[in-house]
């Protein structure tokens, strides 16, 4: 698959320091969910072999291998610093961490049983291009995707770009995405954040009350549980092309 080499490099740089001086207690909050999602998920599998696609500092292949969740798993980053700390981890089951250039996937066809891309659809410029590229290597695919809309999440555009989020979904939006892309879904999970996590990240007292009551609203209420999880996870296999194109 070609790529544009300058888009490939701008990418790269943008995340070059990515994790030099992250928020890691946050990252690590953060990795446990994540784990416990994939877990849920792919409970009714055994995958002897995985790959990780936008691995970060490597905190969810931490608890993946505290878990043992699979005895092989390669990883993939594009920011040398997040590599760096993947590597510093020391985990027993990881293979190889390699960097790429956030589209082109080293690796032959469905030469994992599963690929992992956990919080970072959100960041790539042509995410159909990574889709199909992660299908391409994979079996399986498991995908999570932060919930950023509101109705007014144009409002808020300086704080997502701060974030490098530039693609925002609801649960519905993505499943859209993949199904258009040929995706059969086997399995979905609407993410809430716990109320240490929401303690975290809350400003100050009030805007934590504020947040935990509204979670526990959109928790409670079956239709609006599907509409704004904190996240949203997905188990699916790569069925059909495109058939538009």
């Amino acid at each position: 698959m070609e790529t544009n080499s300058t888009t490939s490099s701008a990418l790269q740089d943008a995340y070059r320091s990515q994790y030099a001086d992250s928020d890691r207690t946050w990252r690590n909050m953060g990795a446990r969910m994540k784990a416990e999602t994939i877990h849920r998920l792919c409970q009714s599998y055994h995958f002897p072999k995985m790959l990780d696609v936008g691995s970060g500092d490597g905190a969810v292949l931490q608890q993946l291998d505290q878990n043992r969740f699979s005895p092989a798993m390669y990883s993939l980053e594009i920011s040398e610093s997040g590599a760096s700390r993947i590597r510093e981890r020391g985990l027993s089951s990881l293979q190889n961490v390699q960097l790429f250039d956030g589209y082109k996937i080293p690796y032959g066809p469905k030469e994992f049983p599963l690929a992992t891309c956990s919080h970072v659809i959100e960041h790539v410029e042509h995410p159909r291009l990574l889709l199909r590229e992660i299908a391409r290597v994979s079996e399986y695919q498991f995908f999570e995707v932060p919930i950023d809309f509101s109705f007014f999440v144009d409002k808020k555009t300086d704080h997502f770009l701060s974030y490098g989020h530039i693609n925002i979904f609801t649960p519905s939006l993505f499943k859209f995405l993949l199904k258009s892309e040929g995706f059969e879904i086997l399995a979905e999970h609407s993410v809430f954040y716990d109320t240490a996590a929401i303690r975290h990240s809350a400003p100050n007292t009030l805007a934590f009350w504020a947040i935990w009551l509204k979670t526990q609203i959109l928790k409670s209420v079956p239709a609006l549980r599907k509409i704004k999880p904190s996240a949203f996870a997905v188990l699916c296999r790569k069925k059909t092309d495109l058939a538009i194109f």
